[in-house]
């Protein structure tokens, strides 16, 4: 399928007033850069209020944003744990609350998104670390904030994405308690290995392969393997054992080849996964509901996804499902 025309208009003027993602000269210029251009082409919707929080660790805490559905009150919901993009080293809770919202909204979960630190200064592991904590905090606390433990998903999109597998890998080998989806939006998966996709659409697609490549510089100390999984999810040594995942990429996206080959590899290891590929759409396309309409009809989509996955997460969970499950192990 051809680019979408709002999206190619935009890379068009993007290109034109050179606010695209471009290789920048000072950290700062790209972070000005991306939530100028969120407040440009985002269109933030107010189905609820939302409410500052923040989790306590040892020597700090993470700041938190939690979003709802209008028809939320005080009732238990599912909840999203989210993570944003932005290269590990620009993007936050204000360039990601239109996407936020949508998602609340979309799935009727709550969506507890993360303002974890950023590189250069707080290069790996510290955005990992900071994402793995606030998901056991959710864990751990989640009657506290009116959500169903057995209906925790997390999720991000960019590197928002990567450090959401690499969190479900490190729960299910940690052994302890696990959550129930991992939502996975145009993810970037494999610092190790250039993609097709990534040659394909290295220039003139929002995202270009200078800007990748200053990111990860960024983001990696010198003498981090980039085979590792915590950076590269797709390089795990084994897939099974993970929780179910909805995956939506997009065609004219340098990282669609990785986010297909994670939901394969998911599937080779018998995980449950809603692999979807939006046709004309470039990276960063969902948070972009002003310059491209259609980033409203993909959040519908993967709330929907969301939802579905979710309400099977809970029936597996049920007093008589798990009695079934014990009864079959005993006969076994």
């Amino acid at each position: 399928m051809p680019l979408d025309r709002r999206a190619n208009r935009l890379l068009n003027i993007l290109a034109a007033t050179h606010r695209a993602e471009a290789p920048r000269a000072t950290v700062h210029d790209r972070r000005h850069s991306l939530l100028t251009l969120a407040h440009t082409v985002e269109c933030i919707p107010k189905p609820a209020p939302e409410a500052q929080a923040g989790v306590i660790l040892a020597d700090a805490a993470i700041p938190i944003r939690i979003y709802a559905p209008a028809d939320a009150d005080d009732r238990v919901l599912p909840v999203l744990v989210f993570f944003h993009g932005g290269g590990w080293v620009a993007g936050g809770l204000d360039t990601h609350e239109g996407l936020s919202r949508r998602l609340a909204a979309a799935a009727g979960c709550r969506v507890l998104a993360v303002d974890y630190r950023l590189a250069p200064e707080h290069p790996f592991p510290a955005a990992l670390t900071d994402c793995l904590a606030a998901t056991r905090w959710v864990i751990e606390n989640a009657g506290v904030i009116g959500c169903d433990p057995a209906q925790i998903a997390v999720g991000g999109d960019s590197t928002g994405g990567s450090l959401a597998a690499s969190v479900c890998q490190i729960l299910r080998d940690a052994g302890g308690p696990q959550v129930a989806l991992q939502v996975l939006i145009c993810p970037i998966l494999d610092l190790a290995e250039e993609s097709e996709s990534r040659r394909a659409f290295a220039e003139g697609f929002f995202v270009s392969r200078a800007t990748i490549e200053r990111d990860i510089d960024d983001y990696c100390p010198p003498d981090l393997d980039r085979r590792d999984p915590r950076v590269s999810p797709l390089r795990a040594a084994r897939f099974d054992g993970l929780p179910p995942a909805v995956i939506h990429a997009a065609e004219f996206d340098p990282f669609r080849d990785e986010a297909a080959a994670y939901a394969a590899a998911l599937r080779q290891a018998d995980v449950r996964v809603r692999d979807v590929r939006h046709p004309g759409m470039i990276h960063y396309f969902y948070a972009m509901g002003r310059a491209i309409p259609y980033a409203l009809t993909a959040a519908e989509a993967i709330g929907a996804d969301m939802r579905a996955m979710l309400a099977e997460a809970q029936k597996r969970t049920s007093p008589a499902a798990m009695a079934a499950k014990a009864a079959a192990s005993s006969g076994s």
